[in-house]
């Protein structure tokens, strides 16, 4: 194996790419608890079924919005639309915990990327109300990209994006698909989710040689 710039080899990872839904942040009470009080006992079985039809829009294929209404209108919800998305699709908590490992690596001179699955108004609503743009070096979503992790076609385009090569890039999601999906694209990756603790993602960290302290 060659040798990088200055010496260093070439798959030294000086990027990480985080997830952001159990990673990044949090839905406090999880989906069935924002949904019910408009769903009530038929909840889970509304949840199913926009989960199944939101998945085209994640990459980019048509909006969500208007599925979330016709599902509303078939439920018998009167609550307006724009209450309903809101209380449970923008239900979102910032994890201070993993943002402070953001602003650690970013101080100690990594590149720090956002790499999601989300439809256009979510998206936006993480970039204007939560301020991540300015949290990130480079902000992948899939709605933009025309593909949705773990479509090998997400991992190459962040890379371009990024500007580096896979291999430079450390990869954490908490979906095993996605992180399954990296490594085929030649990222390193590596799964962890809110549930198992910040020390087990700086462990992960340090497994890269990444210093997040």
């Amino acid at each position: 194996m060659g040798d990088g710039w200055l010496g260093e080899p070439e798959w030294r990872i000086r990027h990480v790419l985080f997830d952001a839904d159990g990673v990044l942040q949090d839905m406090p009470g999880g989906w069935e608890a924002a949904a019910e009080p408009y769903l009530g006992e038929r909840t889970m079985e509304f949840l199913y079924r926009l989960y199944k039809e939101e998945l085209p829009s994640l990459a980019g294929q048509g909006d969500f919005l208007p599925l979330v209404a016709a599902a509303l209108t078939d439920f018998g919800v009167t609550a307006p639309l724009d209450e309903v998305y809101s209380a449970i699709w923008l239900r979102i908590k910032p994890v201070e915990q993993s943002f402070a490992i953001v602003r650690d690596l970013r101080r100690n001179g990594y590149g720090v990327h956002l790499g999601t699955n989300q439809e256009r108004n979510r998206a936006a609503h993480m970039r204007a109300k939560l301020g991540y743009d300015a949290l990130f070096d480079v902000s992948c979503y899939s709605w933009e990209f025309g593909a949705r992790k773990p479509d090998l076609a997400f991992f190459a385009e962040a890379a371009r994006r990024i500007g580096v090569g896979p291999a430079a890039i450390l990869f954490i999601d908490d979906s095993a698909s996605n992180v399954a999906g990296a490594r085929d694209a030649g990222f390193a990756a590596e799964q962890w989710a809110l549930a198992d603790g910040h020390d087990a993602l700086h462990a992960l960290l340090a497994k890269y040689g990444v210093a997040a302290t």
